[in-house]
């Protein structure tokens, strides 16, 4: 089974566990300057989360609509817990949610993704992190970003995104309006040097 539970026989793909990064000619507004972390590549298509996009709600209210908390226990949650940014993962099914973590926290529905990261997608890890007993890093985001099979690779083709192997450190850094330009300096990149046009051989 893959993360969005369906059958597959494929191997991991070249790009799981590396940063997509949304190049200036970027055509999609939703992308514009997005960094996305791809969770799972195959011949049959990508899957990946953005993660320097922020939602509006906050984790304690996500607790309390999803019934997982009460108010006055979300009131009561750990720090760590009570500060846990909700990203916006992508356009694709807006109201499920991801949890990219740090693989000391392991459920049966947790999907490895690298050596280090794996993501969840059941409540079971919420309720771990609500009482303080979640993993050491973890990133939560609602949606996600997805491709049909060759399609990623054709938009690559075309500059449309930039690849680079992601690190923990700049996956889970807190600074999120930084991160877009962090991950490029990471890889010895200018923004400002970066061109819309695609090059061929």
């Amino acid at each position: 089974m893959d993360i969005l539970g369906r059958k597959t026989t494929a191997r991991r793909g070249f790009l799981d566990d590396q940063f997509l990064i949304a190049m200036p000619g970027m055509k999609d507004e939703r992308f514009a300057r997005s960094v996305i972390y791809i969770c799972a590549h195959s011949e049959e298509g990508a899957m990946g989360l953005i993660i320097n996009q922020v939602q509006q709600m906050l984790f304690p209210d996500l607790l309390v609509q999803l019934g997982v908390l009460d108010e006055k226990q979300a009131i009561r949650l750990p720090a760590n817990a009570r500060d846990l940014v909700i990203r916006h993962g992508g356009p694709v099914d807006r109201s499920r949610g991801f949890v990219l973590h740090s693989d000391d926290y392991m459920v049966e529905s947790s999907m490895p993704v690298s050596e280090e990261i794996c993501l969840t997608a059941t409540v079971d890890i919420l309720r771990a992190i609500s009482a303080g007993k979640g993993p050491r890093h973890a990133l939560m985001a609602l949606g996600y970003s997805g491709w049909g099979a060759g399609q990623l690779e054709h938009e690559i083709a075309e500059n449309g995104w930039l690849t680079c192997p992601a690190t923990v450190d700049l996956l889970f850094d807190p600074e999120i309006d930084r991160k877009y330009d962090r991950i490029l300096a990471s890889i010895g990149i200018d923004p400002a040097h970066l061109s819309i046009e695609a090059g061929h051989a």
